[in-house]
């Protein structure tokens, strides 16, 4: 049993021992630890706080990004709806202008057809016309070869003009 208690003078060495570190510790040790602690407390706090605000930051920005790009999307869909209708518009009048143009090319291919046909039908009747006086000077001349028949056929136009 003597191993499990200690010795008077022991005790007392060890108290002593105590004691002087104990006052060593606070008069030296204490105060830097104390206030290392304190600083570094400090600190922590500051960084909490510090990540609060960037945490809060951070949402508005967020926020403020969701708005930009709503805005941006809804002015990108302005911005092909009104493209949209400009290409619209265009092609639609291209398409006017090419319809015009076209009738405009049909209306002057009839008339110029109609002034060809005029001219064709003007030409042909000019020479069924010189036909006609060709083959009625022949007629002629066969039939007036023979004077009494020359006075003949003129008695005969004359009657027939009165009777007109």
């Amino acid at each position: 049993m003597e191993i499990l208690l200690p010795e008077f003078g022991l005790f007392f060495w060890t108290l002593v021992a105590f004691l002087i570190f104990f006052f060593l510790l606070k008069k030296f040790a204490w105060g830097p630890i104390l206030g290392a602690l304190n600083e570094r407390e400090s600190n922590i706090a500051e960084s909490i706080a510090s990540a609060e605000r960037v945490k809060k930051e951070m949402a508005e920005m967020t926020a403020e990004n969701e708005k930009v790009l709503n805005e941006a999307r809804a002015e990108r869909s302005q911005i092909m709806r009104e493209a949209k209708e400009a290409k619209d518009k265009i092609v639609n009048d291209a398409k006017d202008q090419a319809k015009t143009e076209a009738n405009k090319i049909i209306s002057d291919a009839r008339q110029q057809i109609q002034n060809e046909k005029m001219a064709a039908l003007t030409e042909v009747k000019n020479q069924v016309g010189n036909l006609v006086i060709e083959v009625s000077e022949k007629v002629l001349r066969s039939e007036l070869k023979d004077k009494a028949a020359s006075e003949g056929y003129i008695s005969k136009l004359a009657s027939e003009i009165q009777l007109n």
